[in-house]
């Protein structure tokens, strides 16, 4: 297991484990702060070209539009090297707002870190 430099706040800890790369998010994500997101998705964290992209929200309380932007974007690239992207530790409002957009049948949403990685 290697950490990965992401050098923001709003992913403080990124780690590659095998062919996965997991990442813990803190905030809320909204039009200011969502470049910086896709910056740090886009960049660094699947340069390494994952087969699973392991999001770990449990600290981000609240999402808009342009942060499932950018986590829709993130899903395109990596599929493009038959990568997939899984959410977990979802919070109640974020959940809320992935299953009305229902956009909870592309992403991969599990309980944890330990789902995604044997799912």
């Amino acid at each position: 297991m290697a950490d990965i430099a992401t050098g923001t706040e709003l992913v403080p800890t990124a780690r590659q484990d095998g062919d996965a790369v997991l990442a813990s998010i803190r905030g809320e994500i909204d039009l200011h702060n969502s470049p910086e997101l896709r910056g740090v998705l886009i960049g660094p964290l699947i340069a390494s070209q994952p087969k699973r992209l392991v999001l770990n929200l449990s600290q981000v309380p609240y999402m808009d539009s342009s942060a499932i932007a950018v986590m829709v974007e993130t899903l395109q690239k990596l599929r493009k090297f038959g990568g997939k992207l899984y959410l977990t530790n979802l919070q109640p409002r974020v959940k809320g707002l992935l299953e009305i957009a229902r956009l909870d049948s592309i992403f991969v949403i599990t309980a944890d870190e330990a789902e995604a990685l044997t799912k």
